[in-house]
């Protein structure tokens, strides 16, 4: 992968106006615990729209802490380069979550496995996805909304969280977005990384 176009702070902007309880765009959330030593301890997979609105506002701020983020400092774009596109490949299986809307819980834990190896923290930690769309509105010459939609940005946000006690997560410390919203359209070569 390399850097990648700068991220439009905008754009990250408009996307977290779909993430509250009133206008929410998620429709499923899956994730892992991993215990101190990087081992998986439970997984979960679940409709978001069933989750009681208390849980609702929990994960809704977990993922929101990533396209909310400070742009081009915390939240990074980068491009998978062709390499990086290979079969078996991390975009591959980023492409193939998109697709099945995490609703394959066989690719998921594949996915857990290689994200435990490669992005763990000192300590217990879970890892969050939340696939969600948003149905991007036009906008006239003016720059005021239109009713009509350009395209249907279909999306999943990582969140990869410290907890403690009984599964009380704190805030994100790494994550992405993918793929990249650029110019208020999908860009599926492109992944926005953050660090905390």
């Amino acid at each position: 992968m390399k850097k990648g176009r700068k991220i439009n702070r905008e754009d990250m902007l408009e996307l977290t106006r779909r993430m509250t309880t009133t206008r929410n765009c998620f429709t499923r959330i899956a994730g892992a615990y991993f215990d101190e030593e990087g081992y998986i301890d439970g997984t979960f997979n679940t409709s978001f729209l069933k989750l009681s609105p208390k849980e609702k506002n929990k994960n809704l701020e977990i993922a929101k802490a990533i396209p909310f983020s400070e742009t081009n400092v915390q939240l990074i774009g980068y491009q998978f380069e062709k390499e990086d596109e290979k079969t078996g490949s991390l975009w591959q299986m980023l492409m193939a979550l998109k697709e099945c809307e995490l609703k394959n819980d066989g690719l998921l834990d594949v996915f857990y496995e290689v994200m435990g190896e490669r992005y763990s923290l000192k300590g217990p930690f879970a890892i969050y996805l939340f696939y969600g769309n948003y149905d991007v509105p036009m906008k006239a010459k003016d720059g005021e909304r239109l009713d009509e939609s350009e395209e249907v940005y279909s999306f999943i946000i990582c969140g990869i969280c410290p907890f403690h006690g009984d599964y009380e997560l704190d805030p994100p410390k790494k994550g992405f977005l993918f793929p990249a919203f650029v110019d208020r359209s999908s860009d599926i070569h492109g992944i926005g990384i953050y660090k905390e």
